[in-house]
């Protein structure tokens, strides 16, 4: 049962508005010792969500609800997408309560968004006059435009495409078809979500959620893997590239690692660790596919990835076979981790802090780091008033702990 004088909905949706962002499963241990049944959580959540209360995302295998703005501001989104039908199913999938505006010319783009300034634009690539990409570009590089969000959405060569989109400053791309449910929720969030501007990188399950999944992983038998992607180098790629390319790979990564997980379906769990690596486990099989699959498209993409930053592809031949070290050697490294030795750092780490074994709470990212056995990070990501930015170079520990 609910609290004593609030109903189901009034108790759920206080939780919600006090985290900011919390998990089914954290909801539904919460709502077990409250006596409030898995149905009736259920149809509060689903009632919530209907009227606008909340907003449900899966990311990186974990459904999270989110608490949103109340405000009774129609927000604009303008859609540029060519095939009328898509462009109307677009228009459907993001639902009541925002004021969308359709065009179907690249052309006439950046025109409409100079003169009804929408808050978001879901962009197609292909477009007749003008593609996706420059009107992109050309609004982000506005200084009165670039705070207009941007989701790109196309069936062309994505990782690419994702890349250079990245690059100039798009919040999100996805892939045609698109899920319908997907476009929607990042629209809301993007739009409505309460507290700090949603972010697509930063909004992969946080430390709290880590910490459940590395006590679930220790638990778990042979065929239940956790480990660290890491990108390779990325510290060598920010000094000679600058901080903010640096911070386009990881966005990168952190969209392919998601659309996996998302298209492997339940069970895997993808996380970041506040630096250059993201944390994935579940069932072996699963942990593999996924892997292998993002690594191979983020390989695909590399060579294009170093042309775009200047280097000639005679230069890339060369290095490949000189081992030069004038081109920085971006590549994806997954280790998983023994569980024998994550349980025994763990165990250093809870009788530092003078905590249970049995009931340990949430680690902070530098504890998480190490019982990763990951302190010594080049790339740390700062979080304060001016948003989310990399830093290189191993920061203090009181930065660490901001």
């Amino acid at each position: 049962m609910a609290e004593e004088g609030t109903s189901t909905k009034e108790d759920i949706v206080a939780i919600i508005n006090d985290r900011l962002q919390v998990s089914y499963g954290e909801l539904s241990d919460i709502a077990f010792s409250r006596g409030i049944g898995e149905g009736e959580l259920k149809g509060a959540l689903s009632e919530l969500e209907r009227d606008k209360h909340i907003a449900s995302r899966s990311s990186g295998g974990i459904l999270t609800y989110y608490p949103l703005q109340s405000d009774n501001e129609f927000r604009k989104v303008l859609i540029v997408e060519d095939d009328k039908n898509i462009n109307k199913l677009m228009s459907i999938s993001i639902g009541k309560g925002f004021e969308t505006m359709q065009i179907y010319d690249g052309g006439e783009a950046l025109r409409m968004v100079k003169e009804k300034r929408p808050d978001l634009v879901i962009l197609d690539l292909m477009l007749p006059n003008k593609d996706g990409l420059e009107i992109c570009q050309e609004i982000k590089s506005d200084e009165q435009l670039r705070n207009t969000i941007i989701i790109l959405v196309s069936a062309m060569d994505p990782t690419s495409n994702r890349f250079k989109g990245i690059k100039y400053g798009a919040d999100y791309y996805i892939k045609k078809p698109f899920d319908p449910n997907e476009l929607k929720s990042l629209v809301t969030l993007f739009l409505r979500k309460r507290g700090k501007r949603f972010d697509a990188l930063i909004d992969l399950p946080d430390e709290e959620r880590i910490s459940s999944q590395l006590e679930h992983s220790i638990k778990q038998g042979e065929t239940y893997v956790i480990g660290a992607l890491k990108v390779d180098n990325l510290a060598t790629y920010a000094e000679r590239l600058g901080e903010n390319s640096a911070m386009v790979i990881l966005r990168l990564i952190s969209q392919l690692l998601q659309d996996s997980v998302r298209s492997h379906g339940e069970g895997t769990f993808v996380g970041f660790l506040n630096s250059d690596e993201f944390v994935v486990a579940g069932m072996k099989e699963g942990v593999n596919s996924i892997v292998t699959e993002v690594t191979q498209e983020f390989n695909a993409v590399i060579p294009f990835i170093l042309q775009d930053a200047g280097y000639r592809k005679i230069d890339l031949d060369v290095e490949s076979l000189f081992e030069s070290k004038e081109v920085p050697k971006l590549s994806l490294i997954f280790t998983e981790y023994q569980k024998d030795q994550l349980l025994a750092r763990r165990n250093e780490v809870l009788k530092k802090k003078g905590a249970r074994q049995d009931t340990p709470g949430a680690y902070s990212y530098e504890e998480l780091q190490k019982i990763f056995g990951r302190e010594d990070l080049d790339i740390t990501i700062k979080r304060d008033e001016r948003g989310v930015r990399l830093q290189v170079g191993k920061a203090s520990k009181a930065e660490a702990e901001e």
